[in-house]
């Protein structure tokens, strides 16, 4: 999957290295991918510090990990994938910028990663910048860890 990417600002450095792992993991033949990252700023603004915004166009897949998040106690939020936000991401010179505007920044980032997934592949990215770290404590918290593993548990083939 080979797309031209016009970098706006070197703060999305992990959006790029995230989207290369996105490549990797599909072309390795993977059916179901769920990438977890702090990626915005956005995403605790509107959720909080206690609550990760996860973005998937999959119903099936988002049931899974919902299931899991209930299990672990790790509290989740389904956003909307607004596919006209992407409009903000189109360039000129390339196939798409690497920043929205400020609005909807958490939508427009998983939209930015959703580019770089095989459409046959199912996939789910947690924003978790709110519950992944504990101010009070100053530490971090392990978020995702427990729902990740109660998923895998549940959905593997054994």
């Amino acid at each position: 999957m080979e797309r031209q990417l016009r970098s706006i600002t070197l703060m999305q450095k992990a959006d790029l290295l995230l989207q290369m792992q996105l490549v990797y993991a599909c072309n390795q033949g993977v059916e179901k991918i769920v990438d977890l990252a702090t990626l915005t700023g956005a995403c605790v603004i509107a959720l909080g510090p206690s609550i990760a915004g996860i973005f998937t166009p999959s119903d099936d897949l988002a049931k899974e990990v919902f299931a899991a998040s209930e299990v672990a106690g790790e509290k989740l939020w389904r956003m909307p994938l607004e596919e006209s936000y992407w409009e903000s991401m189109k360039s000129g010179v390339a196939d798409m910028v690497n920043t929205g505007g400020r609005q909807g920044g958490a939508i427009t980032a998983a939209l930015f990663l959703k580019q770089f997934v095989d459409e046959k592949v199912q996939w789910m990215h947690i924003d978790m910048a709110g519950p992944v770290w504990n101010e009070k404590k100053r530490t971090a918290t392990g978020f995702g860890i427990s729902t990740l593993v109660e998923w895998v548990l549940k959905n593997s083939s054994s």
